[in-house]
């Protein structure tokens, strides 16, 4: 029987957007995802916030969809997590996914990348696609990486 990863996940809603995933949602997705424990400041967020983040932390002048900043290499793993809600909107209405599909997606990618995961290099990519492929059928969401 597979292990179970504690999990502390702390939801803050600081977007006005509609639809956004409930705590319990997002619970179960990062959950489904955890190799390791883990305790999350997940926070969801509008684009200005996004992109004063983005921009601090990354030098990008744009939100984009998830951030993920883990502070330790330690268990508990600590981490922050920034979902930029209006880009998920944007993206899921460009790429023709379902909005929670969407949202469960960047969740896991978020969640695996505090557990180690990258997609700099095309093995570490591929390793790390899989992974959330895997993870999204699992949930009876479509692959994430379907060209539409």
């Amino acid at each position: 029987m597979k292990e179970a990863h504690r999990l502390s996940l702390s939801v803050q809603y600081g977007s006005t957007a509609k639809n956004i995933p409930t705590r319990q949602q997002f619970r179960r997705w990062v959950k489904i995802s955890l190799e390791q424990e883990v305790q999350i400041a997940l926070r969801i967020v509008d684009e200005l916030e996004g992109r004063a983040l983005n921009a601090s932390y990354r030098d990008k002048d744009y939100a984009t969809n998830v951030l993920t900043f883990v502070y330790d290499d330690e268990t508990p793993l600590y981490a922050d997590v920034v979902i930029c809600a209006p880009v998920v909107v944007r993206e899921a209405k460009e790429q023709r996914k379902e909005l929670v599909a969407h949202y469960a997606h960047l969740t896991l990618h978020a969640a695996l990348h505090l557990q180690g995961y990258d997609h700099e290099k095309k093995r570490d990519a591929e390793l790390m696609e899989a992974r959330e492929t895997a993870l999204m059928l699992k949930l009876r969401y479509p692959a994430p990486y379907l060209i539409r």
